[in-house]
């Protein structure tokens, strides 16, 4: 369960269903209850597990707030408590406005078309602009209207898209070309998605500027184009409901109290931001001539055992790199970065994994095994069947059945991994086979628009 604390569940022994249970009434009945309910995003700097511990920025806020919440009250039985429920971003807001959750916990951007279904609490302190982020090698716009006509890629359900098409029906009252507006998978996040112009994989994006400007300070080849911004001005804060008056007056009250200096560049930077891996980038030049020459295996392999070419290609470079010369400390060799001794196990029955061609074939029919063998239940659809057998090969299926097992007792769908098996897995192995899912994904992701860009596979 995803608490700060334990909450008095006293009128049902679930506590997650407690928790689900919807719910939209104003904070004196959430007193009552001793329970406030936080939905947050499952990401690498909002909300995640680290040891089995909930950790991440919104955490750490929410947990200030409980304290806010509690000042006075000395007696642990009445005290209240602040459950942490992950969503994935695009049921933040059909979730709070559902009663499945009390507070959005995400640093939301007030706009117009958000405002007319909840109540901000931001401090109203900072704000922040939506700034154009390029790679270093497309000529920027020389002002807003040079934004007519170019593609820019966003996510699906954000601020940024919102005032993209703001800005395109202006353009059109003025005649101007319209921006081809592109939306990402819904998986990604918006740093990933500065990930992918750094890579060279999109052109051009858009992202508040304290993001835009702290991942500048890594990502070598994006460029932060300040003069260039879609919308400036915004608040960020948390939402509520707009039948919770009482609660966001209260969380208004608690923002002003935590946010005295820089919220977002003191606490962001100092403490989550500087210890972010970053991803590898899979559009270097070498990357590019690896993947090309190994391509052919990966789609023999694919078609062989069923996969998506560029979904193996994606698991071989966060193994290896596409390196058949890569040795890990435990053993493994090659692209697939596999035992030897799992290679020539019976269920694969390849004993010489040295060359790239059998390792590719090791690695695919392992994979096969895993996902046939421990997840053809019909009930798994066929991408969470590849997150899972991933998980497996990077933890082994013995694991996963107890990450399962541990995501149905926290009222968790124990058939889907992002965004449930994988939060249950952070309890149980840490955050090694969540990043290593994660990055396959963002890979797989990645080869997949550059080839959807690029259909002739010119830019590979």
């Amino acid at each position: 369960m995803f608490a700060a604390g334990t909450p008095a569940f006293s009128d049902t022994a679930n506590p997650i269903a407690f928790l689900e249970k919807p719910f939209s009434e104003d904070l004196p009945k959430m007193k009552q209850r001793r329970t406030v309910r936080a939905l947050v995003v499952y990401g690498p700097t909002d909300f995640f597990f680290d040891k089995g511990k909930p950790s991440g920025i919104q955490v750490d806020l929410l947990r200030e707030y409980e304290k806010f919440l509690n000042k006075g009250i000395k007696r642990e039985a009445e005290k209240i408590h602040v459950a942490f429920l992950p969503v994935p971003f695009g049921r933040l807001i059909p979730d709070l406005l559902a009663g499945k959750g009390d507070i959005a916990a995400h640093f939301l951007t007030e706009t117009d078309e958000r405002k007319q279904k909840l109540l901000f609490a931001s401090g109203r302190k900072t704000t922040v602009d939506e700034l154009v982020v390029t790679h270093k090698d497309q000529a920027p716009p020389e002002d807003i209207d040079g934004l007519a006509g170019k593609t820019v890629y966003v996510l699906p359900h954000s601020s940024y898209l919102e005032h993209l098409r703001k800005l395109n029906a202006d353009f059109k009252s003025r005649g101007l070309k319209l921006i081809d507006i592109q939306t990402v998978d819904s998986q990604l996040s918006s740093e990933n998605v500065l990930e992918m112009v750094n890579a060279g994989i999109i052109g051009m994006t858009v992202i508040d500027d304290y993001k835009a400007r702290l991942w500048a300070k890594v990502l070598p080849d994006i460029r932060v184009q300040e003069n260039l911004a879609v919308s400036r001005g915004n608040y960020l804060g948390w939402a509520v409901r707009k039948s919770n008056p009482l609660l966001a007056d209260d969380l208004r009250k608690f923002w002003k109290k935590v946010q005295k200096g820089s919220l977002l560049g003191n606490m962001l930077i100092k403490r989550y931001y500087k210890s972010t891996r970053w991803i590898k980038n899979p559009g270097r030049e070498q990357a590019r001539k690896k993947f090309v020459h190994l391509l052919e295996l990966f789609e023999k392999y694919g078609d062989k055992y069923g996969f998506d070419a560029l979904a193996l290609a994606a698991q071989g470079y966060q193994e290896s790199e596409l390196d058949q010369q890569r040795k890990s400390h435990r053993g493994a060799v090659g692209i697939m970065q596999l035992l030897p001794s799992t290679a020539a196990d019976k269920n694969v029955g390849i004993r010489d994994i040295s060359t790239e061609e059998n390792n590719i074939h090791a690695g695919a029919k392992y994979m096969a095994f895993l996902r046939d063998r421990y997840f053809s239940d019909p009930a798994i659809k066929p991408d969470d069947r590849m997150a899972f057998a991933w998980a497996a090969y990077n933890a082994g299926p013995a694991k996963v059945r107890k990450m399962r097992a541990k995501a149905k007792a926290m009222g968790l769908n124990p058939n889907v991994w992002f965004g449930n098996v994988e939060i249950a897995a952070g309890k149980i192995v840490g955050r090694e086979t969540v990043r290593y899912v994660a990055n396959i994904y963002k890979y797989y992701a990645a080869y997949k628009l550059l080839v959807e860009l690029h259909p002739d596979k010119s830019i590979l």
